[in-house]
Protein backbone atom coordinates (compact mmCIF):
# COMPACT_ATOMS: atom_id res chain seq x y z
CA UNK A 1 0.00 0.00 0.00
CA UNK A 2 1.46 3.44 -1.01
CA UNK A 3 1.90 5.69 1.78
CA UNK A 4 -0.13 8.80 2.01
CA UNK A 5 1.89 12.20 0.86
CA UNK A 6 0.11 13.86 3.43
CA UNK A 7 -1.21 13.04 7.30
CA UNK A 8 -2.44 14.88 9.45
CA UNK A 9 -4.27 13.51 12.82
CA UNK A 10 -5.48 15.63 16.08
CA UNK A 11 -4.06 18.92 14.54
CA UNK A 12 -4.66 21.67 17.09
CA UNK A 13 -4.70 25.54 17.32
CA UNK A 14 -5.21 27.69 19.93
CA UNK A 15 -4.88 31.67 20.76
CA UNK A 16 -5.24 31.50 23.90
CA UNK A 17 -7.94 30.17 25.81
CA UNK A 18 -9.22 29.97 22.44
CA UNK A 19 -9.06 26.83 20.09
CA UNK A 20 -9.56 27.65 16.71
CA UNK A 21 -8.84 24.35 15.05
CA UNK A 22 -9.89 21.55 17.21
CA UNK A 23 -9.21 17.46 16.08
CA UNK A 24 -9.11 18.24 12.66
CA UNK A 25 -7.72 14.33 10.78
CA UNK A 26 -7.33 13.51 7.51
CA UNK A 27 -4.51 12.02 4.88
CA UNK A 28 -4.60 12.61 1.19
CA UNK A 29 -2.20 11.25 -1.86
CA UNK A 30 -1.40 12.55 -4.89
CA UNK A 31 -5.00 14.03 -5.44
CA UNK A 32 -7.44 16.77 -5.30
CA UNK A 33 -8.54 17.45 -1.63
CA UNK A 34 -11.26 19.99 -1.15
CA UNK A 35 -11.65 21.79 1.85
CA UNK A 36 -14.79 24.05 2.74
CA UNK A 37 -16.82 26.10 5.07
CA UNK A 38 -17.69 29.75 6.12
CA UNK A 39 -15.64 32.20 7.08
CA UNK A 40 -14.13 31.41 10.76
CA UNK A 41 -14.47 27.90 10.34
CA UNK A 42 -10.38 27.46 10.16
CA UNK A 43 -9.72 26.10 6.44
CA UNK A 44 -7.49 28.73 6.31
CA UNK A 45 -5.39 28.09 9.20
CA UNK A 46 -5.58 24.00 8.60
CA UNK A 47 -3.82 24.92 5.16
CA UNK A 48 -1.37 27.31 7.25
CA UNK A 49 -0.31 24.81 9.46
CA UNK A 50 1.08 22.34 7.03
CA UNK A 51 3.09 25.04 6.14
CA UNK A 52 3.40 26.42 9.65
CA UNK A 53 2.97 30.11 9.03
CA UNK A 54 0.28 30.64 11.47
CA UNK A 55 0.19 34.19 13.09
CA UNK A 56 1.42 35.36 15.78
CA UNK A 57 0.29 34.33 19.30
CA UNK A 58 -0.62 31.15 17.49
CA UNK A 59 0.02 27.95 19.32
CA UNK A 60 -0.15 24.42 17.32
CA UNK A 61 0.02 21.10 18.06
CA UNK A 62 -0.73 17.30 16.65
CA UNK A 63 -0.46 13.59 17.28
CA UNK A 64 1.02 13.46 13.58
CA UNK A 65 1.41 16.12 11.53
CA UNK A 66 3.72 14.34 8.56
CA UNK A 67 4.61 15.13 4.95
CA UNK A 68 6.26 12.50 2.78
CA UNK A 69 7.19 10.71 6.06
CA UNK A 70 8.46 14.01 7.57
CA UNK A 71 7.53 15.36 10.88
CA UNK A 72 6.53 18.75 10.41
CA UNK A 73 5.31 19.23 13.92
CA UNK A 74 8.18 18.57 15.04
CA UNK A 75 11.03 20.21 12.11
CA UNK A 76 13.29 23.07 12.82
CA UNK A 77 12.74 26.36 11.22
CA UNK A 78 15.61 25.31 8.79
CA UNK A 79 13.69 22.67 7.60
CA UNK A 80 10.56 24.00 7.03
CA UNK A 81 12.53 26.76 4.83
CA UNK A 82 13.78 23.56 2.73
CA UNK A 83 10.14 22.64 2.27
CA UNK A 84 8.48 25.67 1.89
CA UNK A 85 7.92 26.78 -1.79
CA UNK A 86 10.30 23.46 -2.84
CA UNK A 87 8.34 21.21 -1.77
CA UNK A 88 5.35 22.59 -0.52
CA UNK A 89 3.52 25.03 -2.57
CA UNK A 90 0.80 27.56 -1.40
CA UNK A 91 -1.05 30.46 -3.74
CA UNK A 92 -2.82 33.01 -1.72
CA UNK A 93 -6.44 34.79 -3.14
CA UNK A 94 -5.19 38.10 -4.13
CA UNK A 95 -2.23 38.08 -6.26
CA UNK A 96 -1.77 42.36 -5.21
CA UNK A 97 -0.27 40.97 -1.46
CA UNK A 98 1.34 37.95 -2.56
CA UNK A 99 3.97 39.01 -5.61
CA UNK A 100 6.24 41.71 -4.64
CA UNK A 101 5.24 45.15 -5.91
CA UNK A 102 9.10 46.07 -6.80
CA UNK A 103 10.43 43.67 -8.76
CA UNK A 104 9.25 41.96 -12.38
CA UNK A 105 7.20 39.24 -12.84
CA UNK A 106 10.14 37.48 -14.60
CA UNK A 107 12.70 38.56 -11.63
CA UNK A 108 10.91 36.81 -9.12
CA UNK A 109 9.98 33.73 -10.28
CA UNK A 110 13.58 33.96 -11.41
CA UNK A 111 14.03 34.46 -7.49
CA UNK A 112 12.24 31.30 -7.00
CA UNK A 113 13.93 29.10 -9.04
CA UNK A 114 17.20 30.29 -7.49
CA UNK A 115 16.26 29.99 -3.96
CA UNK A 116 15.42 26.47 -4.40
CA UNK A 117 17.26 24.77 -7.04
CA UNK A 118 20.50 24.96 -8.47
CA UNK A 119 19.76 26.19 -12.14
CA UNK A 120 22.07 28.43 -13.60
CA UNK A 121 20.91 32.62 -14.28
CA UNK A 122 20.10 31.50 -18.07
CA UNK A 123 18.52 28.08 -17.25
CA UNK A 124 16.46 29.86 -14.12
CA UNK A 125 15.71 32.50 -17.12
CA UNK A 126 14.25 29.61 -19.82
CA UNK A 127 12.58 27.98 -16.93
CA UNK A 128 10.53 31.20 -15.74
CA UNK A 129 10.01 32.10 -19.47
CA UNK A 130 8.51 28.64 -19.90
CA UNK A 131 6.46 28.53 -16.47
CA UNK A 132 4.84 31.83 -18.24
CA UNK A 133 3.78 30.31 -20.76
CA UNK A 134 2.52 26.87 -19.30
CA UNK A 135 -0.09 28.80 -17.57
CA UNK A 136 -1.14 30.32 -20.90
CA UNK A 137 -0.05 34.20 -20.25
CA UNK A 138 0.90 35.43 -24.21
CA UNK A 139 3.84 36.77 -24.64
CA UNK A 140 6.24 35.36 -21.54
CA UNK A 141 9.20 38.05 -23.26
CA UNK A 142 6.67 41.14 -22.02
CA UNK A 143 5.27 39.64 -19.25
CA UNK A 144 8.87 39.33 -18.30
CA UNK A 145 9.45 42.97 -17.64
CA UNK A 146 6.23 43.82 -16.31
CA UNK A 147 5.63 44.94 -12.37
CA UNK A 148 2.46 43.36 -10.87
CA UNK A 149 0.25 46.46 -10.77
CA UNK A 150 0.56 46.04 -14.76
CA UNK A 151 -1.27 42.96 -15.05
CA UNK A 152 -5.01 42.20 -14.47
CA UNK A 153 -5.98 39.98 -11.44
CA UNK A 154 -6.46 36.77 -13.34
CA UNK A 155 -2.75 38.02 -15.35
CA UNK A 156 -1.25 38.28 -11.70
CA UNK A 157 -2.99 35.17 -10.36
CA UNK A 158 -1.44 32.93 -13.00
CA UNK A 159 1.94 34.32 -12.29
CA UNK A 160 1.73 33.48 -8.96
CA UNK A 161 0.70 30.26 -9.89
CA UNK A 162 4.07 29.83 -12.35
CA UNK A 163 6.05 31.33 -9.39
CA UNK A 164 4.94 28.31 -6.88
CA UNK A 165 5.31 25.84 -9.61
CA UNK A 166 8.41 26.66 -10.47
CA UNK A 167 10.15 24.49 -7.73
CA UNK A 168 8.44 21.73 -8.85
CA UNK A 169 6.66 21.30 -5.30
CA UNK A 170 5.63 17.98 -5.15
CA UNK A 171 1.76 19.51 -2.77
CA UNK A 172 -0.04 22.81 -3.49
CA UNK A 173 -1.97 24.52 -1.28
CA UNK A 174 -4.27 26.97 -3.02
CA UNK A 175 -6.24 29.20 -0.51
CA UNK A 176 -9.44 30.67 -2.18
CA UNK A 177 -6.96 31.15 -5.17
CA UNK A 178 -10.12 32.67 -7.38
CA UNK A 179 -12.43 34.59 -4.96
CA UNK A 180 -10.39 38.06 -5.37
CA UNK A 181 -11.44 37.48 -9.55
CA UNK A 182 -14.50 38.43 -12.04
CA UNK A 183 -16.10 35.40 -12.20
CA UNK A 184 -15.48 35.70 -16.30
CA UNK A 185 -11.90 34.85 -15.46
CA UNK A 186 -11.96 32.28 -12.26
CA UNK A 187 -12.50 29.17 -14.90
CA UNK A 188 -9.67 30.64 -16.92
CA UNK A 189 -7.62 30.30 -13.53
CA UNK A 190 -8.82 26.93 -12.42
CA UNK A 191 -8.02 25.38 -15.78
CA UNK A 192 -4.49 26.58 -15.30
CA UNK A 193 -4.03 24.81 -12.01
CA UNK A 194 -6.16 21.56 -13.23
CA UNK A 195 -3.88 21.00 -16.38
CA UNK A 196 -0.18 21.72 -13.86
CA UNK A 197 -1.54 19.35 -11.42
CA UNK A 198 -2.76 16.90 -13.66
CA UNK A 199 0.36 16.82 -15.46
CA UNK A 200 2.72 17.10 -12.88
CA UNK A 201 1.16 14.25 -10.67
CA UNK A 202 1.06 16.15 -7.52
CA UNK A 203 -1.25 16.69 -4.54
CA UNK A 204 -3.39 19.84 -4.15
CA UNK A 205 -5.67 21.11 -1.29
CA UNK A 206 -8.29 23.74 -2.43
CA UNK A 207 -9.53 25.78 0.39
CA UNK A 208 -12.58 27.24 -0.85
CA UNK A 209 -16.48 28.57 0.62
CA UNK A 210 -17.44 27.61 -2.79
CA UNK A 211 -18.99 23.74 -2.88
CA UNK A 212 -20.35 24.10 -6.71
CA UNK A 213 -16.39 24.76 -7.10
CA UNK A 214 -14.98 22.07 -5.12
CA UNK A 215 -17.44 19.32 -5.84
CA UNK A 216 -16.35 19.65 -9.96
CA UNK A 217 -13.15 20.34 -9.43
CA UNK A 218 -11.73 18.01 -6.67
CA UNK A 219 -11.58 14.15 -5.68
CA UNK A 220 -12.27 14.82 -2.31
CA UNK A 221 -14.03 17.36 -0.10
CA UNK A 222 -13.79 17.52 3.83
CA UNK A 223 -16.75 19.81 5.13
CA UNK A 224 -15.18 22.30 8.35
CA UNK A 225 -17.84 23.74 11.31
CA UNK A 226 -16.15 25.85 14.08
CA UNK A 227 -12.70 24.76 14.01
CA UNK A 228 -13.70 20.68 13.04
CA UNK A 229 -14.14 18.84 10.49
CA UNK A 230 -17.78 18.14 10.26
CA UNK A 231 -17.99 15.65 7.13
CA UNK A 232 -15.84 14.02 4.53
CA UNK A 233 -16.83 12.40 1.59
CA UNK A 234 -16.04 11.93 -2.23
CA UNK A 235 -16.60 15.37 -4.05
CA UNK A 236 -19.15 13.96 -6.32
CA UNK A 237 -20.82 12.77 -3.14
CA UNK A 238 -21.25 15.46 -1.37
CA UNK A 239 -24.58 16.66 -2.84
CA UNK A 240 -26.08 13.69 -0.37
CA UNK A 241 -24.03 14.49 2.25
CA UNK A 242 -26.14 13.86 5.54
CA UNK A 243 -24.40 16.06 8.06
CA UNK A 244 -26.70 18.78 9.03
CA UNK A 245 -24.45 21.89 8.18
CA UNK A 246 -23.07 20.86 5.06
CA UNK A 247 -27.03 20.38 4.50
CA UNK A 248 -27.61 24.20 5.31
CA UNK A 249 -24.11 24.81 3.17
CA UNK A 250 -26.06 23.11 0.30
CA UNK A 251 -29.19 24.80 1.06
CA UNK A 252 -27.81 28.34 0.95
CA UNK A 253 -26.25 27.70 -2.03
CA UNK A 254 -29.42 26.54 -3.89
CA UNK A 255 -31.49 29.92 -2.69
CA UNK A 256 -28.90 31.91 -4.23
CA UNK A 257 -28.40 30.15 -7.82
CA UNK A 258 -30.47 31.96 -10.42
Amino acid sequence: MTAPLLEVNDLRVRFDAVEAVHGVSFAMGRERLGIVGESGSGKSLTGRSILRLLPRGAEMGATRLAFDGIDLARADETEMRRLRGRRLGLVLQDPKFSLNPAMTIGHQIVEACHAHTRLSARAAREKALAMLDSVHLRDPARIWDLYPHQLSGGMGQRAMIAMMLAPDPDLLIADEPTSALDASVQGEVLAVLDEQVSRRGMGLILISHDLDLVSSFCDRVLVMERGAVVESCAASALEAAQHPYTRRLLGARLRLAP
